[in-house]
């Protein structure tokens, strides 16, 4: 059963509930800004270097092979150094990587960067989110990572947003990406706040999960490919559109606002009705918009952002719901083990995806990168069909909360930060 809501008489008052973290906000305000910046930054420089797509697309998969490295291997570097050390540590390397590129502009060196790059945040991120875990109680987590996810999609779009402000051909906006990193660095080394508990790594078992939630499993697999496409490439759909780099930052930034908007609908109705159907219904969304915004290559910008709105509300929500839908089917004590491996599912599928897609891109064009991830979103969409028959759907007690399942997906976005026995005590699922 689940465990009773709390009430609001046990909640702390807000100033209590932001003031251990806020720090730690402000540091990764900035921290995620700069990459935010630096993200969108590095292919509409490539492109106009004249990368070639495939050059592009490995430039995409290094940042995720990086991070995957980073999810497996950072626990103990945190262990090693200790949260603020391996934080500064982290912060000072990617910095420094994102000058490097604006030096050395070359393609094979812009891949072993970005790789570097993809280990650094894997780092960071863990620091952030057991922080923020270790920060809140059972009754304000919910709270603290929706925040957490505001100021999240917030900042990053603001970084894209300042590709607006300079050409991408000249220095300052790297030395921009890289003061914001570093800067982020200055409010947690300050902070006299107490560090968190060691971070303990997980165990990933792929065919074990796999056999626990084949559908969860494909999911992420689904989002890692296309996520890791457009983050890569889309850039260069811009570019062969005619675009500069202020529509590419209009055009990364409307998808990511209409990722924050499809989040909480889909999550919702996801608690009401089985998941596979809103996996479904997801994927069926981003398969229609994918292929709009194929067709649509050429034509009027305004159409082209709608079709990136509503390609952000569909694909974005696919990964936190394939994360509810696995946690359905495991033991409380489990959800941590689950989320990290589907998050390495999901880095895997980003490491292939953009080489898949910068294949197709360069033997029929740029607009074929929203072929792709329609192509994808098919699959799913196939494949859950045909995985329907075979389970029932869990019980209604053995359900977790979406808003439960994101804040897992959220806290064990790399590691292990979040003792089984929080989850249930938080209100997930209880034997």
């Amino acid at each position: 059963m689940r465990a009773a809501p709390p009430s609001d008489a046990i909640r702390r008052p807000m100033n209590r509930i932001i003031a251990p973290i806020f720090t730690l906000l402000v540091s990764t305000s900035l921290l995620l800004m700069g990459n935010g910046l630096q993200g969108t930054l590095l292919p509409v420089r490539g492109g106009l270097e004249g990368f070639s797509p495939t050059s592009l697309g490995v430039l995409g998969s290094a940042y995720f092979l990086g991070f995957a490295a980073g999810c497996l291997r950072g626990s103990q570097v945190i262990a090693r150094a200790g949260h603020v050390r391996a934080f500064a540590a982290a912060v000072a390397i990617a910095s420094a990587v994102v000058l490097a590129h604006a030096m050395v502009v070359n393609p094979l060196v812009w891949w072993v960067l970005r790789a570097v790059t993809g280990a650094c945040f894997a780092i960071l991120y863990m620091i952030i989110e057991s922080w923020l875990n270790e920060k809140s109680s059972n009754e304000d987590r919910g709270f603290v990572f929706s925040l957490y996810t505001i100021i999240n999609l917030t900042v990053i779009t603001l970084g894209q947003l300042m590709l607006m402000t300079a050409s991408a051909k000249n220095f300052p906006l790297f030395s921009v990406a890289s003061i914001l990193i570093s800067l982020s660095a200055v409010p947690l080394a300050l902070t006299r706040a107490s560090v968190p508990a060691p971070i303990q790594a997980t165990h990933f078992d792929p065919r074990s999960l796999y056999r626990t939630s084949p559908v969860g499993v494909i999911g992420c697999l689904a989002v890692g490919l296309t996520n890791g496409s457009f983050w890569s490439l889309s850039p260069l759909f811009v570019q062969s559109n005619g675009g500069a780099g202020d529509e590419v930052a209009v055009f990364m930034s409307v998808t990511v606002i209409g990722g924050a908007l499809g989040q909480w609908p889909l999550g919702r109705l996801s608690d009401q009705v089985d998941r596979r159907r809103v996996i479904q219904l997801a994927a069926g969304g981003a398969f229609v918009a994918g292929l709009t915004l194929a067709w649509l290559t050429g034509n009027a910008p305004g159409f082209v952002l709608g079709g990136a709105v509503i390609y952000g509300v569909f694909s974005f929500p696919l990964y936190a719901v394939s994360v509810a839908h696995t946690n359905d089917f495991v033991a409380p004590e489990g959800y941590v083990e689950a989320a990290s491996g589907l998050l390495l599912v999901y880095a895997i599928g980003a490491v292939v995806g953009p080489l898949l897609a910068s294949a197709l891109i360069l033997y029929f064009g740029a607009w074929s990168l929203f072929l792709f991830t329609a192509t994808i979103h098919a699959m799913l969409v196939l494949y859950v069909v045909q995985r329907m028959p075979k389970r029932a759907r869990p019980e209604e007690e053995d359900r977790i909360a979406f808003s439960d399942a994101l804040i897992v997906s959220s806290t064990t976005s790399m590691v292990d930060p979040l003792p089984p026995e929080t989850i249930e005590e938080g209100g997930g699922r209880a034997d």
